[in-house]
Formats: structure tokens, C-alpha cells, sequence
């Protein structure tokens, strides 16, 4: 079993109503066991494009938490308001794990590419963010990716949205409100993006010092950041020993050894 939050940091949303966006993905399903099980969580509502399946609400529900699953397109702002107009009364956190990957080369990048990605990680964070924002919430983080803080090769689109994501965290912080987002490194989750990647990207990724999460080195993660003081960290797992120091993105550039020798040594 996970270890719940440390005791001198109690979960912020213990015993109260959590909203999860692409609740039917990998890392959708994992928080949501997370929040149910560890954070002890008395409602959580899951938002997903498809039905959520009945496995995961009969698990949910063993945990003694009050599961309500719809299927919601988050970009459709109408169509979100209703949902958290019902939750008025009671939303204490908001968990915005949405997004789909459309990678392509520059060139490649059309007006659709763009619009498939940014679509549900900016749009929805921002209906988030704007119907939310009079109401009394304890958290508010985002599902962001390290390809808005480091680059990614074939990521311009999924880049700016992640990188979007981290701007909003910032604004909503200096407007007084909870927000934190997590730009994401590599999961090993299977059923998450990263299970979607091909061999090639993650011989990529691994070229450049990028090595897989756990599911549990990722939530305890995530319980780091939901009582934490920065508005954006980059929750990712690295290993530079052996990285060629020209490999790696250039704000990783000082980790690698062969940087951080002594001039004459090198």
C-alpha cells in the first residue's frame, strides 16, 4: 500500500469534493485511486470524453468515496459550468489531468494539429480557472509536461499548451488562489501518453538522461507538490551519468558530470 501524506502535511482535500479531468486516461485513473484511497476524499467527480469504466467507479466506491462520473468535453465551457455549477456548495479541489499528444515536426504543425492539442489542456484550464475562481478551493493543479519547461523534439503544439498551463498556475497565485502545476516528466504508466510512445522516443528520452516514473514515485510526487510552495515544478525522473553534456537540454546542461568537472580535468 501507498503511505498516506505525511502527518505534519494532512491532505488539503481530506473529507472534501474533488473534480478530475480525463478521468478515463492512465494518469486520470491513477489519481483518482490516489485521492479515493490516500487523500481519503469524501466525492469525486470525473470528467471524461468517454465512460468512465464500471471497475474503476465499483473501486473508487469501496473506499467508501461518493463517485460521480460524466462524460463532459471540458473544453465546452457550457457544458462544464453545468457540472461545477452543481458542485458549487461543496468544490474543494480540481485536478486537470486532460490532454492528447499530436506531435509533428514544425512543418507539419497545421492549424488542426494545434487545435487537437491545446483544445483540452488551454481551453479547459482556462473555463476551469474562470468558473472556479469565486469559490473557497484548497487545491487547483494542473497536469503540465516538462516539454513546456525543456523542449521537445516534435512537441511545438504540446509544448506551448504545457507551457500555458505553468503561465496560468502563476496568475492564479498572484490573484490570491491555490494552483500548482506539474510539468511532468516520463511515466512508465502504461495506459498514460508515455505507453503511447514508440521505441524510438524513448531511446530518445533515455539519450538524454530522461528515465520513467513510477506510479508511486509519481503520486508521492504529487503530494509534494499539493502542499508545496512553488506555483510550477517539473516532477521528473533523470539520470545524466554518462549523457553526453551537448545531449541534454540546455537547462540541464550543469547536471551532467562531464560539466561539472574541474576545466582540468576535462
Amino acid at each position: 500500500a501507498r503511505p498516506a501524506p505525511a502527518q505534519d502535511a494532512p491532505s488539503p482535500l481530506a473529507g472534501g469534493t474533488v473534480l478530475v479531468t480525463g478521468a478515463n486516461g492512465g494518469l486520470g485513473r491513477l489519481v483518482a485511486r490516489h485521492l479515493a484511497a490516500v487523500h481519503r476524499v469524501a466525492e469525486l467527480v470525473l470528467l471524461s470524453r468517454s465512460a468512465v469504466p464500471a471497475d474503476l467507479l465499483e473501486e473508487l466506491a469501496a473506499h467508501g468515496t461518493l463517485v460521480r462520473a460524466e462524460a463532459v468535453d471540458t473544453a465546452d465551457r457550457t457544458a462544464l459550468a453545468a457540472v461545477v455549477d452543481t458542485l458549487a456548495d461543496r468544490l474543494t479541489g480540481v485536478v486537470h489531468v486532460a490532454g492528447i499528444v499530436d506531435d509533428g515536426v514544425i512543418e507539419a504543425l497545421d492549424a488542426a494539429k494545434w487545435h487537437s492539442v491545446l483544445r483540452p489542456k488551454v481551453d479547459a484550464a482556462w473555463h476551469l480557472h474562470e468558473l472556479t475562481a469565486g469559490l473557497d478551493l484548497a487545491a487547483f493543479a494542473l497536469y503540465s509536461s516538462a516539454s513546456g519547461v525543456l523542449g521537445g523534439s516534435g512537441q511545438g503544439n504540446y509544448a506551448a499548451g504545457n507551457a500555458f498551463l505553468d503561465g496560468l498556475a502563476a496568475h492564479r497565485r498572484s490573484l490570491g488562489l491555490p494552483a500548482v502545476s506539474l510539468a511532468w516528466g516520463l511515466w512508465a504508466e502504461a495506459a498514460g501518453m508515455g505507453g503511447r510512445l514508440s521505441d524510438t522516443d524513448l531511446a530518445r528520452m533515455a539519450r538524454v538522461g530522461t528515465r520513467p516514473l513510477s506510479a508511486d514515485q509519481g503520486l508521492a510526487l504529487l503530494d509534494a507538490a499539493l502542499t508545496g510552495e512553488p506555483a510550477a515544478v517539473v516532477p521528473i525522473r533523470l539520470d545524466v551519468t554518462g549523457v553526453r553534456t551537448e545531449d541534454l537540454p540546455p537547462l540541464l546542461r550543469d547536471l551532467a558530470p562531464a560539466a561539472r568537472a574541474p576545466r582540468a580535468l576535462r
